[in-house]
């Protein structure tokens, strides 16, 4: 099954490449590997603001990673074209706005990891981080940039 017949039977439509909003690019690519910038969390087009373990709860920081993953997949797309080209997802980085005492940070990166895995199949597997931080920016709840190779 491809790429689009899986993002079809999940009823995804892949947003546009979030464009750079400040002195860096939203993506480069290097040989047969592609870095793509930090994505925040938004929910209804604004930043999903919020903090884990105070204003948010483990799942609604889970379906915010989901949402970043679906628009890291966009820009993905803008970046090679076609997603049949990912042969694997190498490294997630996952930055959770938490409070001190919030602990649950890998299952909030759960969000993206079973997305990706969902969509890629066999290249969707991947080595990840995932970090509880004091802000993010725009006061958005989490953060998550990604490194692919493609064909």
């Amino acid at each position: 099954m491809s790429v689009q017949d899986n993002l079809k039977n999940l009823g995804i439509s892949l947003p546009p490449a979030t464009a750079a909003v400040g002195a860096f690019l939203p993506f480069v690519r290097t040989g047969n590997l592609v870095f793509l910038s930090g994505h925040i969390a938004k929910k209804d087009g604004a930043p999903w603001v919020g903090r884990l373990g105070l204003d948010l709860t483990t799942e609604q920081g889970k379906k915010a990673a989901r949402n970043i993953g679906i628009d890291l997949l966009g820009t993905l797309q803008a970046a090679v074209g076609d997603l049949n080209l990912v042969t694997r997802i190498v490294k997630l980085l996952v930055l959770v706005n938490s409070t001190p005492t919030f602990t649950e940070q890998h299952l909030v990166a759960n969000g993206i990891s079973e997305l990706l895995c969902d969509v890629l199949g066999p290249a969707g597997p991947h080595a990840r981080s995932a970090f509880g931080v004091a802000q993010l920016p725009l006061g958005s709840c989490v953060e998550i940039e990604l490194i692919a190779e493609v064909s």
